[in-house]
């Protein structure tokens, strides 16, 4: 087996693990975890072999955007308080805590690489957080708490390994010098970030088909890691603000189509990414514990130490902090999301799983500084870093339902499904209103506004029907039943047309392109017309 067919094989995993995880009540990327570990112990599979310097361009950016397209500026602004203490601190704190104790008890590691050891393992992985949380049904807030955590926790180590890294290869290191490449680097970032995302908005509006508008998402990541790279700032930095002012600005509420397209290609770049990720992290194991050899007691020892202190450092920070945020947050006149019990800030600790960034960064580490000698205790690092992976991964997201259970950490339902209704009442509101300054401005029948005026009231029942009352909603339910059994008829009618036209395809003569026309025709209809 070559390196090509591994890659693809890896990709299947990632599509196969999802559903296998959902009967199995398990989450896919501990899955694919497990599935890289069964594949590096088969003889056949040859080691993976990727330069480290392509690491992190290949797997973070597209990861990174996805997840961020599921947040918003305006969520980070106001939770930025929560953000700060809760994640992007915990990064120095849990970094400087890590580099200290390696730097005690592995002999031969410098200061420096110590440093690198620290970012690394610092920032949890919101990918694995979140697919375990999505399956345990937990508050809506803490899943936001978990996604900002990972997003802004990433951009933070990743800028302190690359400081600690740059000293380590150059032999030399300064505190103002690095403070001030940290400085400069986050600078560099929001400018590229924010100058693309204001090109790339331009752009789209001008392309206007889907195909490319998506094309170009798929480059925007790319581009902002990269040219942010080149110009001495910080890569991830410059795709979350990318993502995040094309999240503000670059959404057109009326394109139906590219946004469900959109989403879903999204969705497919983020599961089969992932997969990668998380498969590489267990053929990865093989080569990585093959280091070990003749000292696994000595290197398994000092694995152990820097995971107690990885998962303990979080411990002891959160549920202090999880109590100032809540202190701080009761001053405040508008809604944080923070944990509101010691049970909440014990289901985050416990969900601090390590994944792609910690892996992505072990495996950049370079092979040699500028002097050409190897890069200091490259292999206790990897070793170590790999350990508290694996550890966490592993231990904490197949115990984390149990915990979840055990604590009764749960959704709150009521609240979403309150939310949920204030937002299809001002939907329908919306309608009606819109309706009203058609009527004022043309002249319709009766017998049509009767018609548009139930439809404008069944864009919100549709979403809540808990915002009507008890006898409307009967009447509701009854109108709703009928209108399934027209789109349930409908729905067979454009299946035998779709049936009619596709077997024209294979007839003698036909034209493919006109018939994928009409074919495509009737898709869109069939989606508008459900």
């Amino acid at each position: 087996m070559d390196q090509l067919a591994l890659l693809f094989v890896l990709l299947l995993g990632a599509v196969v693990t999802v559903p296998l995880g959902d009967r199995l009540g398990l989450p896919a990327p501990v899955l694919m975890t497990i599935g890289g570990v069964v594949l590096a112990l088969v003889p056949v599979v040859p080691n993976v072999d990727i330069p480290p310097e392509y690491i992190l361009p290949l797997v973070l950016p597209p990861l990174l955007y996805a997840s961020a397209q599921r947040t918003s500026w305006r969520q980070f602004a106001a939770n930025v308080r929560p953000i700060l203490l809760l994640a992007v601190a915990l990064v120095f704190v849990t970094t400087a805590a890590v580099a200290a104790v390696a730097n005690a008890v592995v002999p031969g590691l410098p200061l420096a690489a110590s440093v690198a050891l620290g970012a690394l393992v610092a920032p949890p992985d919101p990918v694995a957080a979140t697919a375990v949380a999505g399956q345990l049904g937990l508050p809506r807030r803490l899943v936001s708490i978990l996604e900002g955590e990972g997003l802004f926790n990433d951009v933070t180590a990743i800028v302190l390994y690359h400081v600690a890294v740059g000293a380590a290869v150059s032999g030399t290191f300064s505190w103002p010098e690095a403070l001030g490449e940290f400085v400069l680097s986050a600078v560099v970032a929001l400018a590229v970030g924010l100058a693309l995302g204001w090109v790339t908005n331009r752009l789209m509006g001008r392309l206007g088909d889907a195909t490319l508008q998506i094309g170009l998402t798929l480059l925007v990541p790319f581009v902002a890691y990269t040219v942010a790279e080149e110009l001495q700032g910080s890569g991830v930095l410059a795709v979350l603000v990318t993502a995040l002012f094309l999240a503000e600005y670059a959404t057109d509420a009326d394109d139906v189509l590219g946004r469900l397209a959109g989403h879903t290609f999204w969705e497919i770049v983020d599961t089969l990414v992932t997969g990668v990720a998380f498969g590489l992290i267990g053929l990865e194991l093989h080569h990585v514990f093959g280091t070990a050899r003749g000292r696994e007691e000595q290197m398994a020892l000092w694995a152990a130490v820097v995971v107690l202190v990885v998962v303990g450092v979080r411990l002891l920070w959160l549920l202090p902090a999880g109590w100032l945020a809540k202190r701080l947050h009761s001053r405040r006149d508008y809604a944080e999301e923070i944990p509101v019990s010691w049970r909440e800030s014990t289901v985050m600790w416990w969900a601090g799983m390590r994944g792609v960034a910690s892996v992505a960064l072990a495996l950049a580490i370079p092979l040699k500084t500028d002097a050409g000698d190897p890069f200091p205790a490259r292999d206790q690092i990897v070793f170590i870093a790999f350990a508290v992976i694996m550890v966490t991964l592993l231990c904490q997201g197949l115990t984390l339902p149990w915990l979840v259970r055990k604590l009764g950490v749960e959704a709150d339902e009521d609240l979403e499904r309150e939310t949920e209704r204030r937002l299809a009442i001002r939907a329908a509101k919306a309608a009606k209103r819109r309706l009203q300054e058609i009527e004022g401005a043309e002249d319709l029948p009766d017998d049509l506004l009767e018609v548009l005026y139930r439809r404008a009231y069944d864009v919100g029942a549709r979403i809540s029907p808990d915002m009507v009352d008890e006898e409307r909603r009967e009447a509701y339910a009854k109108r709703v039943e009928r209108i399934r059994d027209v789109q349930r008829i409908q729905r067979e009618m454009m299946s035998a047309a779709r049936h009619e036209v596709l077997a024209a395809r294979s007839e003698p003569g036909a034209d493919p392109e006109i018939v994928d026309r009409v074919l495509r025709h009737l898709d869109v209809r069939s989606l508008r017309n459900p």
